[in-house]
């Protein structure tokens, strides 16, 4: 029974002391946080990828890079780690974007967009970089809400040309 329970202490001895314990846990809550902020507007949008999803997005991104740079690798190597990140969360942004009437209209775009950023963000907060994760939330957060008013204001006062060959077809009604 003492080997069972040596070998149980000796699993969990990867976080060393409590300044470890200290950088993983506010590293893991700030791509937690920045992550539930971009999810919130797709949410609060009603879009399928939201809070949850955003915030999964980020703390998972946050982990893959973390960990093998808390175990020692440099982060020249972890650049594989980075490019398998990237990749998969292409994979998971393209689940995102439906093709969705005969007209041709694509819808999620944004989504996918967003669900990049949040692995980026989480990359950025799993990293250490911190401040690099809240000013790129910032500025994902400054696209999502303002400058779809911005881009509403712009396709409103072009609404009579609107149509066919615009390139707008998503917005509109078939």
């Amino acid at each position: 029974m003492s080997s069972i329970w040596t070998t149980i202490v000796q699993e969990f001895s990867d976080v060393p002391d409590l300044n470890e314990a200290t950088v993983i846990c506010v590293r893991l809550a700030v791509a937690t946080l920045l992550g539930a902020l971009i999810g919130l507007d797709r949410e609060r949008k009603g879009k399928e990828a939201g809070l949850r999803t955003h915030m999964m997005v980020s703390v998972g991104a946050a982990l893959f890079i973390l960990v093998p740079l808390r175990s020692g690798m440099e982060v020249a190597d972890a650049s594989r780690v980075l490019q398998g990140i990237i990749a998969g969360i292409g994979f998971l942004g393209a689940g995102a974007i439906l093709k969705q009437d005969q007209h041709g209209a694509i819808r999620g775009l944004t989504t996918a967009a967003s669900i990049w950023v949040a692995a980026a963000v989480g990359i950025a907060a799993g990293m250490g970089r911190e401040t690099t994760a809240v000013l790129g939330t910032l500025a994902a957060l400054f696209i999502l809400g303002v400058m779809s008013r911005v881009e509403r204001h712009v396709d409103a006062s072009h609404a009579p040309d609107a149509g066919a060959g615009s390139g707008k077809s998503d917005h509109h009604a078939p």
